[in-house]
């Protein structure tokens, strides 16, 4: 009879440890689906970050592109398109922006440090959400990238007893490109004539 009494004060005892067991572990799964949120609202963040800037850096090689285009004629003008040193260029912040809204967020601001770079900050529209973690719920992750725009193409201008009709070759990565001033129907493609990729 005692050992039933005792089997019983036993077992009543363990039920609010087991109680405060699995109230910790429901505690611990909570706090990891929280961590979760915020981390997938960070890489939102991060996704809409690296698109804005390329797509801003894209633009902005596709306008330089245009301009040696235009320019091929004038080897003199080359080596400050290739610097990104060209007057007139449309501000590819616009591009940023639309990248952004694409994926779900919007940019807080777009720069060039360089002619050949644009850094952007994004923030998230969505906030990470209701968890149990004080003060996260109208939380909004912010992300920044940089693009750079690389250029891949080299060249001599030519010597002055060359003539005004001679173009230099351009090498561009491992393809050369020679150029005649009298057919001029096949020339670089933007991406020949410039890399654009995330920074470092």
């Amino acid at each position: 009879m005692w050992s039933w009494f005792r089997r019983r004060n036993d077992a009543g005892q363990a039920f609010p440890i087991y109680i405060m067991v699995v109230a910790g572990l429901l505690f611990l799964a909570f706090a990891y689906l929280a961590v979760g949120q915020a981390a997938a609202n960070r890489n939102g963040a991060q996704t809409a970050a690296d698109a804005a800037a390329l797509a801003a850096a894209l633009d902005t090689r596709d306008q330089l592109a245009g301009k040696w285009v235009e320019d091929v004629l004038d080897p003199t003008q080359w080596q400050d398109i290739f610097d990104g040193e060209v007057p007139g260029l449309v501000d590819s912040c616009g591009r940023a922006d639309q990248l952004a809204a694409q994926n779900d967020a919007h940019v807080n601001d777009c720069w060039s440090p360089t002619p050949l770079d644009y850094k952007v900050e994004v923030q998230t529209n969505k906030p990470v959400g209701d968890s149990i973690v004080p003060g996260t719920a109208d939380l909004k992750s912010t992300e920044t990238a940089t693009a750079e725009i690389e250029p891949l193409c080299t060249f001599e201008l030519p010597g002055e007893d060359a003539g005004d009709d001679v173009l230099p070759q351009l090498t561009c990565k491992d393809r050369n490109w020679e150029l005649n001033p009298d057919d001029l129907t096949v020339l670089p493609e933007p991406e020949d004539l410039f890399d654009v990729h995330l920074a470092d």
